[in-house]
C-alpha cells in the first residue's frame, strides 16, 4: 500500500513538473485566449463534440493538480461555448477535478491525519455529518479561502463524498457564471482585475450568509432547549 502511495505521489509530481517545464501556462493567459481565439472556434466549430469533452478533461486535470488558471479557463470557456454551456461545462470539470484532488488527498494523507490529529476533530467531524453541505457552501460561495485547499482539508475530515460533490458542484456556480459571463465578452476585458465588482463579491458573501443560515437556527434552538432543561 506504501508503495502505491509513493507511485501516485510520484506520478503526480511528475504532471506538474511537466506542466512547469513545458510551460503550458502560457496559454492560459488572457493575452493566449485573445490570440487563439479564432482558431480555438474554428475547431469547435468542425468538433461540435469532441471539444467540450476535452476542455472538460482539461479543466478535470488542472483541478485536480491544483495547476493555475482555473480563472482563465472559465473565460475560455464562455469565449467558446457561451454563457449557459460555457458555465455547465467549467462546473462539471471544476467539480470532477476537485472531487478527484479530493479522493486522492484522502487516500494518501487519512493514515496521517488520523495520526497527527485523531480525536482532536472528532467535535468537527460531528459538525460536518450534520452540516457539512451548509458549511462547504459557505467555503465555496465565499472566496475567502484557496479553491484547493478547501479540497485538502475537507478530504481530512469525515466529510462524505456525496456532498463534497453536491457542495462545491453548487457552490462554485456563482462564481463561475460570473466569468464565464465575462469571457463571452471577452474583447472588452482588459485584465483580471476588472471583471469581478465589488458588487458581486457583495453577493458572494450574501450567499455565503445564507448558506450558514440553517447551522445558526440549529445553534439557536439547541441552545434554547439547554436553557429551558436547565431552568427545568
Amino acid at each position: 500500500m506504501k508503495k502505491k502511495k509513493i507511485l501516485l505521489v510520484l506520478i503526480l509530481a511528475g504532471l506538474v513538473a511537466l506542466f512547469i517545464g513545458l510551460d503550458l501556462n502560457r496559454f492560459l493567459s488572457l493575452e493566449g485566449i485573445k490570440t487563439h481565439r479564432d482558431a480555438l472556434e474554428a475547431f469547435y466549430a468542425r468538433n461540435r463534440l469532441i471539444t467540450p469533452i476535452a476542455f472538460i478533461l482539461v479543466y478535470i486535470i488542472q483541478t485536480a493538480l491544483s495547476l493555475p488558471g482555473a480563472l482563465l479557463l472559465s473565460l475560455a470557456a464562455g469565449a467558446l461555448f457561451g454563457v449557459f454551456q460555457g458555465t455547465l461545462f467549467a462546473v462539471t470539470g471544476a467539480t470532477l477535478g476537485a472531487t478527484c484532488a479530493f479522493l486522492v488527498s484522502r487516500y494518501l494523507l487519512s493514515g496521517w491525519a488520523q495520526k497527527r490529529v485523531g480525536s482532536k476533530w472528532d467535535t468537527l467531524n460531528v459538525a460536518l455529518e450534520r452540516d457539512g453541505l451548509n458549511y462547504l457552501l459557505f467555503l465555496r460561495f465565499v472566496p475567502i479561502f484557496p479553491f484547493f485547499l478547501i479540497n485538502l482539508v475537507a478530504a481530512l475530515t469525515r466529510l462524505p463524498l456525496r456532498t463534497f460533490f453536491l457542495g462545491t458542484f453548487v457552490g462554485i456556480l456563482p462564481g463561475a457564471f460570473v466569468y464565464v459571463n465575462a469571457g463571452a465578452s471577452l474583447a472588452s476585458i482588459e485584465s483580471m482585475a476588472g471583471i469581478v465588482s465589488p458588487r458581486v463579491l457583495g453577493s458572494f458573501v450574501l450567499l455565503g450568509g445564507f448558506s450558514l443560515v440553517p447551522i445558526l437556527s440549529h445553534k439557536w434552538h439547541w441552545a434554547r432547549k439547554t436553557e429551558n432543561q436547565s431552568e427545568a
